[in-house]
């Protein structure tokens, strides 16, 4: 079982972003509406995708809101 942790990723990453009104409620600087895009892998083979939509700060890169 322990080494099936080490087979399996999942990676995220951003395909788009716009500024979006508000500020993060971590460090108070501005948020944006992100298109996500996450990929888990296994044995670095690309097994499931999925895209989704997320509120992101623009400065410390915390997910605020996610609509999946």
């Amino acid at each position: 079982m322990v080494c099936f942790c080490f087979l399996v990723d999942q990676k995220r990453k951003v395909s788009s972003s716009k500024p979006a009104a508000g500020t993060c409620s971590r460090c108070g600087c501005g948020v944006s509406v992100a298109d996500m895009k996450t990929v888990t892998r296994f044995c670095y083979v690309p097994f499931y995708c999925k895209s989704w939509k997320a509120i992101i700060c623009t400065f410390c890169g915390s997910l605020l809101k996610s609509y999946r």
